[in-house]
């Protein structure tokens, strides 16, 4: 398996880890029940897990657009230096982003937010190249 395809794997599964944190964070907020349930009358979100949902949304919208590039990237054969340092760019930067988002520490967040489509750019530049 390539390093492009190992760096979806892995943001795969960061998305994973923001998911149960995302559910975790609605049990204590709401109890299980409550979570279990419709989940058509809970109460408004307490701000940890606001902020969890958030940083969820956010990884899938990126997801969303990084694993489409490495998957035709892969599928055309397109491989090198290049594509290879924007999926590494892309997880990392996405990791840390997590981080950074669930610890809501404040102005730098964007920078991590930026690597990462950088990261989609170059592979995605690849494709046209």
């Amino acid at each position: 398996m390539t390093i492009e395809l190992n760096m979806l794997i892995l943001s795969t599964a960061l998305l994973m880890l923001i998911l149960l944190i995302q559910a975790s964070a609605g049990i204590i907020s709401n109890g299980l029940v409550a979570q279990a349930g419709s989940r058509d009358e809970l109460p408004e979100k307490k701000v940890f897990h606001a902020r969890v949902t958030r940083l969820r949304d956010n990884m899938m919208e990126n997801l969303l657009l990084f694993a489409p590039v490495v998957l035709v990237a892969q599928a055309v054969g397109i491989s090198n230096d290049m594509t290879i340092l924007g999926a590494q760019l892309f997880f990392y930067a996405r990791l840390a982003h997590a981080v950074i988002y669930l610890a809501a520490l404040p102005l730098i967040r964007p920078i991590p937010f930026a690597i990462a489509w950088a990261g989609i750019i170059m592979i995605a530049i690849q494709l046209f190249g």
